[in-house]
């Protein structure tokens, strides 16, 4: 039988699945104990605010991309890596949601979380930096110094701002679905395309062709919901 998840586990989780459909604003710590059935001193015992229950996700998020966003180690990139670090952040961005949609909110509330973030997003760019860097070794991109750094701050915009994009430009802001986060990924493939080297397109035309969404869908909301990936 499996073991019940601990008190303080249960608070996380349950608080990122509200955080992610109700959005955090909305959300105080006593909705969190009342959805979990339990009073708010219980609550108070494992995190003294919603800010350290934020915190702890943001942790979480970080490790998260702090996993997958490095370059292989003892080998070259390849074609097939492109997809793995593209669905891997498509993957984190939907779990982590929230996050994304209320984040300059979130900073502001909380000086210490700000602080964490701006370290986090220095070694976001350089890990991503080094992954490109990577890409133009293995001759699947075809860029210099210059064009990577500009690469590599154009996708981190796109990435962090995209759910903001989608929040105020559909009919229905809160609506979203991996579907939507994943023409954000596309964006940021799509920013390579003069860059690619001929003989890598094959490969990742098959990527072009898995991410894109049509607009419509994203500016209209037409029939968001897909299968994941």
């Amino acid at each position: 039988m499996a073991q019940r998840p601990k008190t303080r586990d249960r608070i996380v989780l349950e608080s990122l699945a509200l955080f992610n459909t109700q959005g955090e604003r909305n959300v105080t710590t006593n909705h969190i104990a009342a959805h979990l059935g339990m009073s708010p001193g219980n609550l108070y015992y494992h995190f003294r605010n919603k800010q350290e229950i934020i915190a702890e996700l943001f942790g979480q998020y970080e490790t998260r991309v702090d996993s997958f966003l490095r370059p292989p180690e003892g080998r070259a990139v390849t074609v097939e890596d492109k997809t793995f670090y593209l669905e891997s952040l498509l993957a984190a961005m939907w779990d982590f949601r929230f996050l994304h949609r209320d984040l300059e909110h979130l900073l502001e509330s909380d000086t210490q979380l700000a602080a964490r973030y701006r370290l986090f997003a220095q070694r976001c760019l350089d890990h991503a930096q080094a992954i490109y860097r990577g890409f133009v070794e293995a001759g699947i991109l075809r860029m210099n110094a210059a064009q990577v750094e500009a690469l590599t701050l154009n996708s981190w915009i796109i990435v962090t701002s995209w759910v903001r994009f989608l929040c105020t430009t559909r009919p229905e802001a809160g609506d979203l679905s991996q579907e939507l986060l994943r023409r954000g990924i596309y964006q940021v493939l799509a920013l390579e395309g003069g860059y690619l080297a001929p003989e890598a397109q094959p490969g990742v035309q098959a990527l072009y062709e898995k991410l894109h969404v049509p607009l419509e869908r994203i500016m209209h909301g037409e029939d968001d919901r897909a299968p994941d990936i």
